[in-house]
């Protein structure tokens, strides 16, 4: 790669830090790795309180509507001429949109004056997104027309597994197939047995107690009253637990008032978030089991980096994010029914050598480090800038 002229990459998306969530990341580890060795410069909005963009890749903040409602802001990148003059000044080789609203827009109308190619990577399932929104099937029809015109603009789409690749192909109806670009980590695996120790002691956990974790949103889309109400029936069964809650969000507040309203204050801490990942890693290699019931995720990130400390994931039966499991070979499945979550944790732990053998698949075959998925993606996009000189 080294030999071969810098690439200038543009990357779009209509969220960012100090906002964290899967896209996000994802986001940020494309441009980051890619950066080592393009010219990379994201496309985002401007960010809600103080945040400084302290980055080795180029970001340009957008003007943004502020949604107070949501976690997130509506880019209005129209009436920012900063960033446009920006825009018009760039050279770039080929464009990637991470998400299909008015970031996603500008990078499909870029590409289009300019002759480039321009990737698209379909992340969420959004006819669920809309329709949560609106309650309204009209609304959802007519919105979710609008993103599949977007992602019929590109060249070329990814999808973040087979599932959503089939849920945008056969679902919501977009022309081609998207190419399947699984997601990565940047975690190492924690071996530091003696902090691991220290987190034992800080948090209370006894020897005969399993670690659960959950990582992610403090958000009720997560589905994590269901979540507490399963642990509400495992402690019922007197199975010995902590679970640990790591994250912010906007249901904070009501889901510390079902821990509460469950007697689950000593069972179920709530961490906040953590921003080192280093000290991320390590909580995840506390774990025994990462419990993660969302239906809402396409592609969550911390299931793998469940995988990379050798953790591994219990879903729910139709979750688009279990779809790269093999279930009870690298991963679990449950029914979406509380007593039978609770009731497969048990199972799980009553077969102390088939669990062993699903935590050392997990890391052999889910844990997918940033670099090789990046590189892949840069193979990917000089031979759809080749085949787009050829056109």
């Amino acid at each position: 790669m080294n030999n071969e002229k810098k690439l200038n990459i543009g990357i779009f998306c209509d969220s960012f830090y100090p906002m964290v969530d899967g896209v996000i990341q994802v986001v940020d580890n494309y441009a980051k790795y890619l950066n080592e060795f393009c010219n990379v410069t994201v496309f985002v909005p401007k960010g809600r309180g103080k945040f400084i963009d302290n980055f080795p890749y180029s970001v340009v903040r957008s003007k943004r509507l502020k949604v107070f409602f949501l976690d997130y802001d509506l880019p209005m990148p129209k009436f920012d001429s900063k960033l446009k003059k920006i825009l018009k000044n760039s050279n770039f080789d080929i464009v990637h949109l991470h998400s299909p609203f008015t970031m996603g827009k500008l990078a499909v109308q870029y590409a289009k004056k300019h002759h480039i190619p321009c990737v698209g990577t379909m992340h969420s399932q959004f006819k669920k997104d809309f329709y949560r929104a609106t309650h309204s099937k009209v609304l959802t029809n007519f919105m979710l027309k609008k993103v599949v015109k977007v992602f019929d603009s590109t060249t070329e789409n990814w999808a973040v597994n087979e599932e959503v690749g089939r849920i945008f192909y056969e679902d919501y109806k977009v022309k081609e197939k998207p190419k399947v670009m699984l997601n990565g980590t940047d975690m190492l695996p924690f071996e530091n047995n003696e902090y691991l120790n220290s987190l034992r002691k800080k948090y209370n956990i006894s020897k005969n107690e399993k670690v659960f974790l959950f990582v992610g949103r403090m958000n009720l889309l997560k589905n994590l009253i269901f979540l507490i109400k399963s642990l509400k029936i495992l402690k019922d069964k007197n199975f010995k637990f902590k679970t640990l809650f790591v994250g912010t969000g906007i249901d904070e507040a009501t889901i510390r008032k079902e821990i509460k309203e469950n007697n689950l204050s000593e069972d179920i801490l709530m961490l906040g978030k953590i921003t080192d990942r280093k000290e991320l890693s390590a909580h995840y290699a506390l774990a025994d089991l990462f419990v993660f019931p969302s239906l809402y995720d396409c592609s969550s990130l911390v299931q793998i980096e469940a995988a990379s400390q050798k953790t591994p994931t219990l879903f729910l039966n139709g979750a688009a994010t279990a779809n790269t499991i093999t279930p009870e070979k690298n991963g679990y499945l449950a029914e979406n029914n509380e007593e039978k979550y609770a009731e497969k944790i048990i199972k799980i732990f009553n077969d102390e050598k088939k669990y062993t053998e699903v935590c050392q698949k997990a890391f052999e075959e889910l844990y997918l480090p940033w670099p090789k998925v990046v590189k892949l993606a840069y193979n990917r996009y000089l031979e759809l800038i080749e085949a787009n000189k050829k056109d």
